[in-house]
C-alpha cells in the first residue's frame, strides 16, 4: 500500500486497513507501517485520521475497520446534492473523489470541469454516460470559468485550521471567484478535517520555497465561502474548528525526518 498511487481516499483507507490488520498485535510495526504510509500519502487526509485513531485506539484493528466503515457510509454526497441550487452551473477542477456522485444526483447541473492533470477529460466523459450536461475547461480557462459559473466546487483532500488542500489551480479559481462574487464552496468528506498539530505537519511540503511546483494547494478558509460534510451545509469558517480525529503525538515525532 506505501507504493500504491491513483486511488481514492476511501479506496485507500479499506485497503490499509487490511493491511494493517495483517500485522496482528503488534504495536512497534503498526507506528512503522503509519509512517511509511503517510510519508506515501502525506495528502491524503483520510489516512491521517485513520493512523491517528488506530495509534490512539485500545483495539486498533477494529477501529481501522470502523473508520473504514464510516468513510462508506458517509453522507457528504447526499448533503452536498441536497444544497447544490437548482439548474446551477458548476465549476470543479480534476476529478475529485465524493463530488461526482453528488453532480450524478443532480440531473437539472451544468458542470465546467477544468483539465488538472490531464484528469477533467475522464470525469466529463463519466458524467455524460448519467446524463449531467458536463464540459470540459483547459487550465488557461480558470478564470473564465471561475467567473462565469453559479458556484466553485472544490473538493479538499486534507482540511484544517488554515483552510483546505485542494489540486494546484484551486486557489487562482478561488481567488477569481472571489473577486467576481461566485460563491466557493469546500467539500469536507468524513475523516479529511485535521487537528492543528496534524494539519501543520501534513501541510508542511506545501509551504517550500516555490510553491508554484506543487500538485496541489491550499485555499485559505478566507476565501472559502462555505463548507459541505456529512452534517450538511455549514458557514465556511466553521473549518477552523472541525476535527475528525485525535491527534498521535508519536506519529507526527517519526514524521519530521519524512
Amino acid at each position: 500500500m506505501a507504493r500504491a498511487g491513483g486511488v481514492d481516499q476511501v479506496m485507500l483507507v479499506r485497503e490499509t486497513a487490511g493491511a494493517l490488520s495483517a500485522l496482528g498485535f503488534d504495536p512497534a510495526g503498526l507506528v512503522t507501517s503509519c509512517r511509511r504510509l503517510l510519508g506515501r500519502h502525506p495528502m491524503a487526509g483520510a489516512l491521517w485520521t485513520l493512523a491517528a485513531r488506530c495509534l490512539m485506539a485500545a483495539d486498533p484493528m477494529a477501529e481501522a475497520w470502523r473508520f473504514a466503515d464510516e468513510l462508506a457510509d458517509d453522507p457528504t454526497p447526499r448533503e452536498l446534492a441536497a444544497v447544490i441550487p437548482d439548474e446551477a452551473t458548476v465549476m470543479v477542477i480534476g476529478w475529485p473523489d465524493v463530488v461526482p456522485s453528488a453532480l450524478a444526483r443532480r440531473g437539472d447541473v451544468r458542470v465546467l470541469v477544468v483539465d488538472a492533470f490531464g484528469e477533467g477529460s475522464g470525469l466529463v466523459r463519466q458524467l455524460d454516460s448519467r446524463d449531467v450536461d458536463a464540459q470540459d475547461i483547459p487550465l488557461t480557462g480558470i478564470g473564465a470559468a471561475a467567473t462565469a459559473a453559479d458556484m466553485v466546487l472544490l473538493e479538499a483532500a486534507i482540511a484544517g485550521p488554515e483552510g483546505a488542500v485542494c489540486p494546484s489551480g484551486s486557489l487562482a479559481a478561488a481567488a477569481t471567484a472571489a473577486h467576481a462574487g461566485t460563491p466557493v464552496w469546500a467539500t469536507v468528506p468524513v475523516g479529511r478535517a485535521l487537528p492543528p498539530s496534524m494539519w501543520e505537519f501534513a501541510t508542511r511540503s506545501l509551504r517550500g520555497p516555490e510553491p508554484w511546483e506543487n500538485d496541489e494547494d491550499i485555499v485559505p478558509v478566507g476565501l472559502i465561502d462555505a463548507m459541505i460534510g456529512p452534517i450538511g451545509l455549514r458557514a465556511g469558517d466553521e473549518l477552523m474548528a472541525r476535527c475528525d480525529g485525535p491527534v498521535a503525538p508519536e506519529l507526527l515525532r517519526g514524521l519530521r525526518d519524512i
